[in-house]
This record gives C-alpha cells, sequence and structure tokens, in this order.
C-alpha cells in the first residue's frame, strides 16, 4: 500500500507537513478545512511537495525529519535544490567548532591558570621539598596493625561450603 510525505502551502506562506495513506482524500480535507488546525486557520491550501513511500511508518518517519527542517531546507526541497541540502545543514551558530581555529573545545574561553598574589615578604618555596607532607601518626604498639585486624576479623567468620 502507498503512503504519502506532503508539504501544502498555506495562504500566509507557512508550510505544514504531514504523512498519510490517501494524498488525494488529504488534501481535500485540508482544502476543505477539515485538515490540521494550521492549516483550517491558514486557508486556502495548496499541494506544493510530496515524496511517496511503501510504508506509512516510513512516510512518518520522513514527516518528522522535515517538519524538524528549517524554513530554508524545506525550500531546497520543495525547489528540487538537493545540492543546498548539505549546506543548510551545516550549523552556523558563532559557537559551533567548524567556525573557530582550535576545533572540538574551541567554544571553550582559553585555559589560564589562576593567578597567585606573590608576597614579598614570603621567602620563596623550596622546590626540592614536596609541598604537603602527611602529619605523622604515633603508632600504639598496643593496638594490632590494620592488616592483622582485619586478617582476625576474617578468619573469625564462619566458613562457607
Amino acid at each position: 500500500m502507498k503512503a504519502w510525505m506532503y508539504i501544502p502551502e498555506c495562504a500566509d506562506g507557512s508550510y505544514y507537513t504531514g504523512s498519510t495513506k490517501n494524498l488525494m482524500r488529504r488534501f481535500a480535507q485540508h482544502q476543505s478545512g477539515e485538515g490540521a488546525n494550521h492549516t483550517k486557520k491558514h486557508l486556502p491550501v495548496k499541494l506544493v511537495y510530496f515524496e511517496e513511500f511503501v510504508r506509512i511508518d516510513h512516510a512518518f518517519f520522513r514527516e518528522k525529519q522535515v517538519q524538524r527542517s528549517s524554513r530554508s531546507k524545506k525550500e531546497a526541497l520543495i525547489l528540487s535544490q538537493h545540492h543546498r541540502l548539505h549546506e543548510l545543514a551545516e550549523c552556523k551558530n558563532e559557537s559551533h567548532f567548524g567556525n573557530k581555529n582550535g576545533g572540538f573545545d574551541s567554544a571553550q574561553p582559553p585555559f589560564l591558570p589562576p593567578q597567585v598574589p606573590v608576597d614579598p615578604a614570603k621567602p620563596p618555596l623550596d622546590s626540592s621539598q614536596p609541598p604537603f607532607s602527611p602529619p605523622q601518626v604515633p603508632v600504639d604498639p598496643a593496638k594490632p596493625p590494620l592488616d592483622s585486624a582485619k586478617s582476625a576479623f576474617l578468619s573469625a567468620l564462619p566458613k562457607g561450603d
């Protein structure tokens, strides 16, 4: 059974995108004001584009693709200017990576390490010593080390089969 994705142009110049199993009946519904709300409010409509499909789900999928398209892409499709579709699909945002010289992360501001104010009264750090030393914890000989406590705990567990 045939199915269709179609684009009618409304009286105000807007486009509607739909899909159907019977293109002529559906277009007549749009023309008589029985179609979608958008076309009903912008009569009359004229059929400017359609594509034929073998299955309705394919036509519906294509309808959703075209609905997401910009007006300029729909017009290129209607005018059979397929060579323009790739160009129109490119992102034109200022922050898009293709519009910068730096690649993917070029939309991000350049990384600048934090500026640490220098106090002339303090001597500079000695680079031969580590910047941080963990505090020394006194060892209590009466307490067993953690590893032996863990071993004792595990040995006290019942043995499984």
